[in-house]
């Protein structure tokens, strides 16, 4: 029967978690079969723990619980009396006790030495599951022990001599770096830090070296939360190995770097940019978390107000014309371009991006990457798309002269151009465009609309209350608000583990549409201010971004310091 358990290899080749390659660096490596071959892939960071635990399921049809499938309450080992350091120490929590049969969930299923001595200690029937290592040691210090987190418990594994080793600042030996960087541990923290980032969906990891201290900050939801961090010692070795992670010079610390990393996390793959720059304590890191499995490419699921996603389809379904999406960094600008993108694609249209980087690929889009270190930039980039014979254009961003230029050209010659330019609202991006040197005549020729947009955090829907508006704070709020919104009892988040008590979860545009027509046309030409620009449109119809805010905030969707916090210079 033995004959055809297939080995943990074999399964992880078959899954495609490791290559022959791989498999045969590990075999010159005298790594030996079974569970020390899957405990050394994920101790070196070759696969993550999840990945292990489903193909020792599969291997042996054992069951498999997550931490989620855990009982509410621990079966008391007081009772049992069985040690928590042997619990610790042989990686099994007892589950579930049932008469005389106790279920234990295990990190490796084939340690019958440590199942016999249960059985013969405590006379019972014992059946055994699997579980990950990571939930089996934080539930059992829950449950039984002093609390401590498992990234306390991986530098507190490390001896003196290791930390003191780890933390050396003066060497620029290559070798010693990345031996520094190799160490289990340190892989451990490291992907430690990126699957709880992608756990609770944050966008970005902050690592930042000061005086005393290295801090590690999430960004989630668009705001920056301080998350537990090791000792500072750590700060070169975590730093270099997440350099090896993207193959950036782990050698090189007096100049910024730029990379990309590809990391399975939870069975998925997760695309990474890593940014580093030398700061007077250390170098400051930043990986930008890319997950495919979270943007969304639907225009209707972005937040568009239904008068408004109306307009902006009219608009992206023209032959010709330009097309400006604005606002700040991380305002969500990309991914409407995306969104706008996959809803255009299709086998009768061809269309070509020239980005910086491309965060996302699209079938069925041809997406040029800049680097400007070979010449191809934006401007020199998008001369070559106009003679591939387009029929929709991306530029990722309008940054300079003869960029915008370009672009006007193409959409004034028979092309749909689609981009983006920082500015606070819609009417802005003409005085951007004329900042530039643009003439006011092709402008308006040219532009067939402008979206201005942010991103506001949604009230989790776990812990979403009404609650009274008091007095003092509809006085506080101004008028106009109050006939926006009419009403008194508003939403808000009490904070939950779904929503890690910040009562927000997840975001959505709110939209500022502007539509170049007859008469934004005409005072496009005669060069008039974009105030009033603004003021004009909106006597057409045009939604602000806080009236779309103010609505959201009716309709239960956010909250109104959550409008404020991101329309701080716009006004009502």
């Amino acid at each position: 029967m033995n004959n055809k358990i297939e080995s943990i290899e074999q399964i992880l080749l078959k899954e495609k978690m490791i290559s022959e390659k791989m498999l045969r660096e590990l075999q010159t490596k005298k790594i030996t079969s079974g569970n020390h071959i899957g405990k050394y892939l994920v101790d070196m960071g070759f696969i993550n723990e999840e990945d292990l635990t489903k193909a020792i399921s599969k291997q042996l049809n054992i069951a498999c619980l997550k931490k989620k499938d855990y009982p509410k309450s621990p079966v008391p080992i007081e009772d049992l009396n069985i040690p928590l350091n042997y619990l610790i120490e042989h990686k099994c929590l007892p589950v579930k006790l049932d008469k005389d049969k106790l279920t234990i969930a295990m990190v490796d299923p084939l340690d019958f030495y440590t199942i016999d001595n249960l059985k013969l200690t405590l006379g019972f029937n014992v059946e055994v599951c699997l579980s990950p290592e990571k939930d089996i040691i934080e539930t059992l210090e829950h449950w039984y022990g002093s609390g401590a987190s498992i990234m306390e418990r991986i530098v507190g594994n490390m001896g003196e001599e290791e930390l003191e080793l780890l933390s050396s600042t003066d060497s620029d030996d290559v070798e010693h770096l990345k031996d520094m960087a190799s160490e289990a541990p340190v892989i451990k923290l490291v992907n430690l830090i990126i699957s709880r980032a992608v756990e609770i969906e944050a966008s970005d990891i902050h690592f930042e070296p000061f005086e005393n201290d290295l801090r590690i900050r999430y960004r989630i939801d668009g705001v920056l939360h301080d998350m537990e961090a090791p000792t500072k010692r750590l700060q070169n070795a975590i730093s270099s190995r997440i350099k090896i992670m993207a193959k950036l010079n782990i050698a090189e610390r007096r100049l910024p770097q730029d990379g990309r990393i590809k990391h399975r996390v939870s069975g998925k793959e997760i695309d990474m940019r890593v940014s580093t720059i030398p700061t007077i304590y250390g170098e400051s890191v930043v990986l930008r978390i890319l997950d495919r499995g979270n943007v969304v490419l639907d225009l209707t699921k972005l937040g568009f107000p239904a008068n408004s996603l109306k307009i902006f389809e009219n608009i992206i379904s023209k032959p010709y014309g330009m097309l400006l999406v604005t606002g700040p960094t991380g305002s969500g600008k990309t991914t409407t371009l995306y969104a706008s993108l996959n809803k255009l694609n299709s086998s009768d249209k061809k269309i070509i991006t020239i980005e910086d980087p491309i965060e996302y690929q699209l079938h069925g889009v041809n997406q040029i990457h800049v680097k400007p270190q070979i010449g191809l930039t934006f401007s020199s980039g998008l001369r070559s798309i106009v003679r591939q014979d387009p029929d929709i254009i991306m530029v990722g961003e309008i940054r300079d002269a003869e960029t915008a230029d370009i672009a006007i050209q193409a959409a004034l010659t028979g092309h749909m151009v689609f981009s983006t330019v920082h500015t606070n609202d819609s009417a802005g991006a003409i005085t951007r465009l004329s900042d530039m040197g643009i003439e006011h005549y092709l402008m308006a020729s040219a532009l067939v609309g402008v979206l201005a947009q942010r991103l506001v955090r949604k009230i989790c829907s776990h812990c979403k209350k009404l609650v009274k508006v008091g007095k003092k704070s509809m006085e506080e709020i101004s008028s106009e608000i109050k006939d926006i919104l009419d009403v008194n009892d508003l939403y808000e988040g009490e904070g939950c583990e779904k929503c890690n008590r910040t009562g927000y979860r997840g975001r959505v545009g709110i939209y500022e549409l502007l539509l170049v027509h007859e008469e934004i046309h005409d005072m496009i030409l005669k060069k008039t201010s974009s105030v009033h620009i603004k003021e004009k449109a909106r006597s057409l119809g045009m939604t602000t971004l806080r009236g779309d805010g103010w609505q959201k905030v009716k309709d239960g969707v956010t909250s109104v310091s959550e409008i404020y916090r991101v329309t701080l210079e716009e006004g009502i």
